[in-house]
Protein backbone atom coordinates (compact mmCIF):
# COMPACT_ATOMS: atom_id res chain seq x y z
CA UNK A 1 0.00 0.00 0.00
CA UNK A 2 1.14 3.61 -0.52
CA UNK A 3 4.28 2.31 -2.72
CA UNK A 4 4.47 1.84 -6.47
CA UNK A 5 6.96 -0.87 -8.40
CA UNK A 6 9.49 0.91 -10.24
CA UNK A 7 8.86 -1.69 -13.11
CA UNK A 8 4.86 -0.99 -13.27
CA UNK A 9 5.91 2.46 -12.86
CA UNK A 10 5.39 4.42 -16.55
CA UNK A 11 6.77 8.20 -15.60
CA UNK A 12 8.30 9.83 -12.83
CA UNK A 13 7.34 13.92 -12.07
CA UNK A 14 10.59 15.70 -11.37
CA UNK A 15 9.53 18.82 -9.83
CA UNK A 16 11.83 21.98 -7.91
CA UNK A 17 10.32 23.38 -5.09
CA UNK A 18 11.53 27.01 -3.49
CA UNK A 19 11.13 27.33 0.29
CA UNK A 20 11.34 30.87 2.05
CA UNK A 21 12.02 29.08 5.53
CA UNK A 22 13.24 25.97 6.87
CA UNK A 23 11.16 23.04 6.91
CA UNK A 24 11.53 19.16 6.99
CA UNK A 25 10.35 16.10 4.64
CA UNK A 26 7.09 15.67 6.63
CA UNK A 27 5.76 19.51 6.39
CA UNK A 28 6.34 18.55 2.37
CA UNK A 29 4.59 15.61 1.88
CA UNK A 30 1.55 17.46 4.32
CA UNK A 31 1.35 19.95 2.00
CA UNK A 32 1.44 18.09 -1.01
CA UNK A 33 -1.64 15.53 0.27
CA UNK A 34 -3.41 18.39 2.21
CA UNK A 35 -3.62 21.07 -0.78
CA UNK A 36 -4.79 19.34 -3.44
CA UNK A 37 -7.06 17.63 -1.61
CA UNK A 38 -10.65 17.98 -3.23
CA UNK A 39 -9.04 19.82 -6.15
CA UNK A 40 -9.09 17.21 -9.08
CA UNK A 41 -12.31 15.33 -7.53
CA UNK A 42 -12.27 11.75 -6.65
CA UNK A 43 -11.21 10.04 -9.20
CA UNK A 44 -7.65 12.05 -8.96
CA UNK A 45 -7.51 12.03 -5.46
CA UNK A 46 -3.93 11.64 -4.64
CA UNK A 47 -4.10 10.32 -1.25
CA UNK A 48 -6.69 7.67 -3.09
CA UNK A 49 -4.61 7.32 -5.97
CA UNK A 50 -1.65 6.50 -3.81
CA UNK A 51 -3.79 3.79 -1.57
CA UNK A 52 -4.41 1.71 -4.89
CA UNK A 53 -0.99 1.87 -6.01
CA UNK A 54 -1.01 4.04 -9.19
CA UNK A 55 0.92 6.56 -7.55
CA UNK A 56 4.08 5.46 -6.07
CA UNK A 57 6.16 6.80 -3.04
CA UNK A 58 6.47 10.40 -3.07
CA UNK A 59 10.54 11.22 -1.91
CA UNK A 60 11.12 14.39 -1.28
CA UNK A 61 15.09 15.47 -1.26
CA UNK A 62 15.78 18.99 0.78
CA UNK A 63 18.75 21.03 1.51
CA UNK A 64 18.61 24.02 3.53
CA UNK A 65 20.81 26.98 3.09
CA UNK A 66 21.00 30.51 4.79
CA UNK A 67 17.42 29.82 6.21
CA UNK A 68 15.67 28.71 2.92
CA UNK A 69 15.19 25.25 1.84
CA UNK A 70 15.55 24.19 -1.87
CA UNK A 71 14.80 20.44 -2.87
CA UNK A 72 12.99 18.30 -5.10
CA UNK A 73 9.81 16.31 -4.95
CA UNK A 74 10.07 12.94 -7.26
CA UNK A 75 6.64 11.30 -7.18
CA UNK A 76 6.27 7.68 -9.82
CA UNK A 77 2.81 6.98 -11.80
CA UNK A 78 1.58 4.42 -13.18
CA UNK A 79 -1.84 6.32 -14.21
CA UNK A 80 -2.01 7.29 -18.28
CA UNK A 81 0.08 10.37 -20.05
CA UNK A 82 -2.68 12.81 -19.69
CA UNK A 83 -3.59 11.68 -15.84
CA UNK A 84 -0.26 12.46 -14.88
CA UNK A 85 0.34 15.91 -15.88
CA UNK A 86 -2.80 16.36 -14.76
CA UNK A 87 -1.26 15.82 -11.32
CA UNK A 88 2.17 17.58 -11.80
CA UNK A 89 0.19 20.47 -13.14
CA UNK A 90 -1.55 20.11 -9.07
CA UNK A 91 1.39 20.45 -7.58
CA UNK A 92 2.54 23.71 -8.79
CA UNK A 93 -0.99 25.14 -7.17
CA UNK A 94 0.81 24.60 -3.61
CA UNK A 95 1.51 28.03 -2.20
CA UNK A 96 2.79 27.26 1.33
CA UNK A 97 4.88 24.59 2.61
CA UNK A 98 4.03 24.29 6.62
CA UNK A 99 4.72 28.32 7.96
CA UNK A 100 6.37 29.35 5.10
CA UNK A 101 5.75 30.62 1.71
CA UNK A 102 6.94 27.95 -1.47
CA UNK A 103 6.97 28.01 -4.96
CA UNK A 104 6.84 25.26 -6.76
CA UNK A 105 7.94 24.37 -10.10
CA UNK A 106 7.48 20.75 -12.46
CA UNK A 107 10.89 20.75 -14.05
CA UNK A 108 10.18 17.71 -16.02
CA UNK A 109 7.74 14.42 -16.58
CA UNK A 110 9.75 11.29 -17.60
CA UNK A 111 8.97 8.37 -19.81
CA UNK A 112 10.75 5.70 -17.86
CA UNK A 113 9.48 3.31 -20.90
CA UNK A 114 12.20 5.53 -22.86
CA UNK A 115 14.75 5.44 -20.41
CA UNK A 116 14.35 1.86 -20.20
CA UNK A 117 14.63 1.69 -24.16
CA UNK A 118 17.87 3.31 -23.90
CA UNK A 119 19.32 1.35 -21.28
CA UNK A 120 18.51 -1.73 -23.18
CA UNK A 121 20.14 -0.88 -26.48
CA UNK A 122 23.40 0.31 -24.51
CA UNK A 123 23.21 -2.87 -22.87
CA UNK A 124 22.92 -5.00 -25.62
CA UNK A 125 25.76 -3.72 -27.27
CA UNK A 126 28.19 -4.22 -24.04
CA UNK A 127 26.75 -7.63 -24.23
CA UNK A 128 27.34 -8.43 -27.74
CA UNK A 129 30.78 -6.66 -27.34
CA UNK A 130 31.35 -9.55 -24.39
CA UNK A 131 29.52 -12.69 -25.64
CA UNK A 132 32.75 -13.76 -27.84
CA UNK A 133 35.18 -13.35 -24.71
CA UNK A 134 32.59 -15.23 -22.47
CA UNK A 135 34.69 -18.39 -21.10
CA UNK A 136 33.17 -21.68 -19.73
CA UNK A 137 32.88 -21.31 -15.93
CA UNK A 138 36.15 -23.74 -14.29
CA UNK A 139 34.60 -27.11 -12.63
CA UNK A 140 34.99 -25.28 -9.17
CA UNK A 141 32.50 -22.60 -9.84
CA UNK A 142 30.23 -25.33 -11.12
CA UNK A 143 30.74 -27.48 -8.09
CA UNK A 144 29.95 -24.15 -5.99
CA UNK A 145 26.73 -23.40 -7.78
CA UNK A 146 25.02 -27.35 -7.68
CA UNK A 147 26.39 -27.17 -3.53
CA UNK A 148 24.12 -23.75 -3.07
CA UNK A 149 21.56 -24.62 -5.22
CA UNK A 150 20.70 -27.98 -3.04
CA UNK A 151 21.59 -26.02 0.34
CA UNK A 152 18.57 -23.91 -1.28
CA UNK A 153 16.77 -27.49 -1.57
CA UNK A 154 17.29 -28.39 2.19
CA UNK A 155 14.59 -26.25 4.08
CA UNK A 156 12.23 -27.96 5.73
CA UNK A 157 9.16 -26.75 7.80
CA UNK A 158 9.56 -27.43 11.74
CA UNK A 159 7.05 -28.25 14.78
CA UNK A 160 3.53 -26.74 15.14
CA UNK A 161 4.27 -23.61 13.73
CA UNK A 162 4.82 -25.14 10.56
CA UNK A 163 8.86 -22.63 10.70
CA UNK A 164 10.94 -22.85 8.12
CA UNK A 165 13.81 -24.62 9.04
CA UNK A 166 17.38 -26.28 8.03
CA UNK A 167 17.22 -30.51 8.37
CA UNK A 168 19.67 -30.82 11.21
CA UNK A 169 17.32 -29.35 13.95
CA UNK A 170 16.59 -32.57 15.20
CA UNK A 171 19.87 -33.67 15.65
CA UNK A 172 21.64 -31.07 16.47
CA UNK A 173 22.59 -30.25 20.50
CA UNK A 174 22.68 -26.41 19.21
CA UNK A 175 19.91 -24.71 17.24
CA UNK A 176 20.14 -21.10 15.94
CA UNK A 177 17.38 -18.97 16.22
CA UNK A 178 16.50 -16.31 13.17
CA UNK A 179 13.59 -13.97 12.59
CA UNK A 180 12.60 -15.15 9.07
CA UNK A 181 12.73 -17.22 6.36
CA UNK A 182 15.55 -15.18 4.20
CA UNK A 183 17.44 -15.64 7.34
CA UNK A 184 17.23 -19.22 6.98
CA UNK A 185 18.00 -19.66 3.30
CA UNK A 186 21.41 -17.43 3.72
CA UNK A 187 22.50 -19.60 6.48
CA UNK A 188 21.72 -22.63 4.74
CA UNK A 189 23.23 -21.70 1.53
CA UNK A 190 26.85 -20.95 3.52
CA UNK A 191 26.08 -24.61 5.31
CA UNK A 192 24.71 -24.05 8.20
CA UNK A 193 21.98 -26.45 8.73
CA UNK A 194 20.91 -26.52 12.17
CA UNK A 195 18.99 -23.21 11.83
CA UNK A 196 15.01 -22.34 12.34
CA UNK A 197 13.21 -18.89 11.74
CA UNK A 198 10.87 -17.00 14.06
CA UNK A 199 8.06 -16.06 10.85
CA UNK A 200 8.50 -12.33 11.92
CA UNK A 201 8.83 -10.53 15.48
CA UNK A 202 6.41 -12.81 17.10
CA UNK A 203 7.96 -15.69 19.67
CA UNK A 204 6.17 -19.37 18.48
CA UNK A 205 5.42 -21.59 20.78
CA UNK A 206 7.35 -24.30 19.26
CA UNK A 207 10.43 -21.97 19.40
CA UNK A 208 9.84 -21.65 23.58
CA UNK A 209 9.31 -25.74 23.14
CA UNK A 210 12.91 -26.32 22.03
CA UNK A 211 14.32 -23.65 24.27
CA UNK A 212 13.62 -26.12 26.96
CA UNK A 213 15.53 -28.93 24.48
CA UNK A 214 18.38 -27.55 22.83
CA UNK A 215 21.07 -25.06 23.41
CA UNK A 216 19.40 -21.83 21.32
CA UNK A 217 21.78 -19.35 20.35
CA UNK A 218 19.65 -16.15 18.95
CA UNK A 219 20.83 -14.85 15.42
CA UNK A 220 19.48 -11.40 14.73
CA UNK A 221 19.96 -8.24 12.57
CA UNK A 222 22.19 -5.69 13.57
CA UNK A 223 20.01 -2.84 14.42
CA UNK A 224 17.56 -1.62 16.71
CA UNK A 225 15.04 -3.95 15.87
CA UNK A 226 17.04 -6.67 16.73
CA UNK A 227 17.53 -5.47 20.25
CA UNK A 228 13.63 -5.36 21.11
CA UNK A 229 14.00 -9.30 19.39
CA UNK A 230 16.62 -10.09 21.70
CA UNK A 231 14.66 -8.51 24.71
CA UNK A 232 11.19 -10.26 23.95
CA UNK A 233 12.74 -13.69 23.31
CA UNK A 234 14.81 -13.78 26.51
CA UNK A 235 11.90 -12.76 28.21
CA UNK A 236 10.07 -16.01 27.36
CA UNK A 237 12.31 -18.50 26.46
CA UNK A 238 15.68 -20.21 27.54
CA UNK A 239 18.26 -18.38 25.20
CA UNK A 240 21.44 -19.64 25.75
CA UNK A 241 23.71 -17.64 23.49
CA UNK A 242 22.93 -14.09 21.20
CA UNK A 243 25.03 -13.58 17.76
CA UNK A 244 24.12 -9.86 15.74
CA UNK A 245 24.68 -9.15 12.31
CA UNK A 246 27.46 -6.13 11.55
CA UNK A 247 25.88 -3.04 12.61
CA UNK A 248 23.16 -1.57 9.79
CA UNK A 249 22.89 -5.32 7.73
CA UNK A 250 20.22 -8.01 8.16
CA UNK A 251 20.78 -11.98 8.51
CA UNK A 252 19.69 -12.53 5.14
CA UNK A 253 21.97 -10.18 3.27
CA UNK A 254 24.89 -11.09 5.07
CA UNK A 255 27.81 -13.11 3.30
CA UNK A 256 29.60 -16.26 4.21
CA UNK A 257 32.99 -14.79 5.90
CA UNK A 258 30.60 -12.29 8.01
CA UNK A 259 28.64 -15.22 8.96
CA UNK A 260 31.36 -17.27 10.07
CA UNK A 261 32.77 -14.25 12.12
CA UNK A 262 29.63 -13.99 13.65
CA UNK A 263 29.14 -17.02 14.77
CA UNK A 264 32.50 -16.98 16.20
CA UNK A 265 31.71 -13.95 18.71
CA UNK A 266 28.18 -15.24 19.92
CA UNK A 267 27.85 -14.05 23.97
CA UNK A 268 25.74 -15.16 26.81
CA UNK A 269 22.66 -14.05 26.72
CA UNK A 270 23.06 -12.48 30.36
CA UNK A 271 25.87 -10.44 29.35
CA UNK A 272 23.40 -9.26 25.85
CA UNK A 273 20.87 -8.86 28.73
CA UNK A 274 22.85 -6.30 30.99
CA UNK A 275 24.09 -3.93 27.57
CA UNK A 276 20.97 -3.49 26.94
CA UNK A 277 19.82 -2.75 30.39
CA UNK A 278 22.77 -0.02 30.48
CA UNK A 279 22.73 1.45 27.24
CA UNK A 280 20.87 4.77 26.73
CA UNK A 281 18.05 4.11 25.63
CA UNK A 282 18.29 6.70 22.41
CA UNK A 283 21.11 4.14 21.60
CA UNK A 284 18.42 1.21 21.19
CA UNK A 285 15.40 3.07 19.33
CA UNK A 286 14.10 6.83 19.03
CA UNK A 287 11.87 7.91 21.77
CA UNK A 288 8.31 7.29 20.98
CA UNK A 289 6.08 8.31 24.34
CA UNK A 290 7.49 9.80 27.21
CA UNK A 291 7.11 7.69 30.40
CA UNK A 292 5.29 10.34 32.59
CA UNK A 293 1.99 8.92 31.77
CA UNK A 294 2.64 5.64 31.25
CA UNK A 295 -0.34 4.76 33.87
CA UNK A 296 -3.28 7.57 32.62
CA UNK A 297 -6.11 8.22 34.89
CA UNK A 298 -8.87 6.61 33.85
CA UNK A 299 -11.25 9.71 34.08
CA UNK A 300 -9.59 11.57 31.79
CA UNK A 301 -7.96 11.44 28.27
CA UNK A 302 -4.13 10.66 29.23
CA UNK A 303 -1.55 13.71 28.60
CA UNK A 304 0.04 13.72 24.99
CA UNK A 305 3.32 14.37 24.38
CA UNK A 306 3.06 15.46 20.44
CA UNK A 307 7.06 15.59 19.65
CA UNK A 308 7.39 12.17 20.51
CA UNK A 309 4.06 11.08 18.61
CA UNK A 310 5.61 13.53 15.86
CA UNK A 311 8.85 11.78 15.47
CA UNK A 312 6.91 8.56 15.32
CA UNK A 313 4.64 9.59 13.06
CA UNK A 314 7.16 10.98 10.26
CA UNK A 315 9.02 7.49 10.34
CA UNK A 316 6.13 5.81 8.96
CA UNK A 317 4.66 8.77 6.49
CA UNK A 318 4.36 6.87 2.89
CA UNK A 319 4.88 3.31 4.75
CA UNK A 320 1.46 2.11 5.28
CA UNK A 321 2.53 0.91 8.61
CA UNK A 322 1.46 1.06 11.93
CA UNK A 323 3.43 1.01 15.83
CA UNK A 324 1.56 -1.03 18.73
CA UNK A 325 3.01 0.70 21.71
CA UNK A 326 2.88 -0.45 25.47
CA UNK A 327 2.67 1.88 28.17
CA UNK A 328 6.30 1.82 28.77
CA UNK A 329 6.89 3.50 25.26
CA UNK A 330 7.66 -0.20 24.19
CA UNK A 331 7.10 -0.81 20.59
CA UNK A 332 5.28 -4.21 20.78
CA UNK A 333 5.29 -4.84 16.68
CA UNK A 334 4.78 -3.20 13.75
CA UNK A 335 2.23 -4.38 11.32
CA UNK A 336 0.55 -3.30 7.82
CA UNK A 337 -1.78 -0.40 7.91
CA UNK A 338 -4.26 -2.74 6.12
CA UNK A 339 -4.10 -5.52 8.86
CA UNK A 340 -4.90 -2.90 11.63
CA UNK A 341 -8.68 -3.73 12.60
CA UNK A 342 -7.70 -7.25 13.01
CA UNK A 343 -4.74 -6.72 14.50
CA UNK A 344 -6.63 -4.89 17.28
CA UNK A 345 -9.28 -7.70 17.27
CA UNK A 346 -6.81 -10.46 18.19
CA UNK A 347 -4.77 -7.90 21.02
CA UNK A 348 -5.45 -9.13 24.52
CA UNK A 349 -2.87 -7.00 26.36
CA UNK A 350 -3.95 -4.58 28.85
CA UNK A 351 -0.48 -3.19 28.54
CA UNK A 352 -1.06 -2.13 24.73
CA UNK A 353 -1.76 1.77 25.20
CA UNK A 354 -1.33 3.65 21.90
CA UNK A 355 -1.33 2.96 17.77
CA UNK A 356 0.45 4.78 15.44
CA UNK A 357 -0.59 4.85 12.01
CA UNK A 358 0.22 5.62 8.30
CA UNK A 359 -3.93 6.16 7.13
CA UNK A 360 -6.90 7.40 8.73
CA UNK A 361 -8.71 6.93 12.10
CA UNK A 362 -12.19 6.10 11.24
CA UNK A 363 -15.00 5.11 13.15
CA UNK A 364 -14.45 1.31 12.79
CA UNK A 365 -10.77 1.39 14.47
CA UNK A 366 -11.96 3.86 17.24
CA UNK A 367 -14.69 1.14 18.33
CA UNK A 368 -12.39 -1.70 18.11
CA UNK A 369 -9.73 0.28 20.21
CA UNK A 370 -11.90 1.30 23.03
CA UNK A 371 -12.98 -2.24 23.31
CA UNK A 372 -9.27 -3.27 23.54
CA UNK A 373 -8.69 -0.54 26.22
CA UNK A 374 -6.39 1.44 23.86
CA UNK A 375 -5.77 4.86 24.90
CA UNK A 376 -4.01 6.94 21.99
CA UNK A 377 -4.48 6.56 18.15
CA UNK A 378 -2.38 8.67 16.31
CA UNK A 379 -2.63 9.38 12.26
CA UNK A 380 -2.25 11.19 9.37
CA UNK A 381 -6.06 12.45 9.38
CA UNK A 382 -8.89 11.61 11.30
CA UNK A 383 -12.75 10.81 9.94
CA UNK A 384 -14.43 11.36 13.03
CA UNK A 385 -14.91 13.71 15.98
CA UNK A 386 -12.12 13.41 18.86
CA UNK A 387 -15.36 14.70 21.44
CA UNK A 388 -17.28 11.59 20.37
CA UNK A 389 -14.60 9.07 21.74
CA UNK A 390 -12.74 8.76 25.41
CA UNK A 391 -9.21 8.00 23.07
CA UNK A 392 -6.95 10.61 22.58
CA UNK A 393 -7.47 11.43 18.56
CA UNK A 394 -4.14 13.07 17.38
CA UNK A 395 -3.35 13.79 13.64
CA UNK A 396 -0.47 14.89 11.73
CA UNK A 397 -2.24 18.52 11.58
CA UNK A 398 -2.88 18.80 15.49
CA UNK A 399 1.50 17.67 15.36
Amino acid sequence: MGKISPVSSKYIIHTEIQIEGVVDRPDVIGAIFGQTEGLLGAELELRELQRSGRIGRIEVQLDVKAGNTDGQIIIPSSLDKAETVIIAAALETIQRIGPCSAKVKVEKVEDIRISKRTFVIERAKELLRKLTDEVLPDSQEITDEVTSSVRMMEITEYGQDRLPAGPNINDAEEVIVVEGRADVLNLLKHGIKNVIGMNGTSVPQTVIELSRKKILTLFVDGDRGGDLIIKELSSVAEIDYVIKAPDGKEVEEITKKEIHKALRSKVAVEQIKMELINRPVDSLRKPLIRRDYAQPKTQSKPKIMNEDFKRMLDDLVGTRGAYILDTGSNILGKVPASELTSTIRELNDSNVYAIVFDGSITKDIVSIAEKSNIKVLVAMDSRINSEETPLSIITSTDL
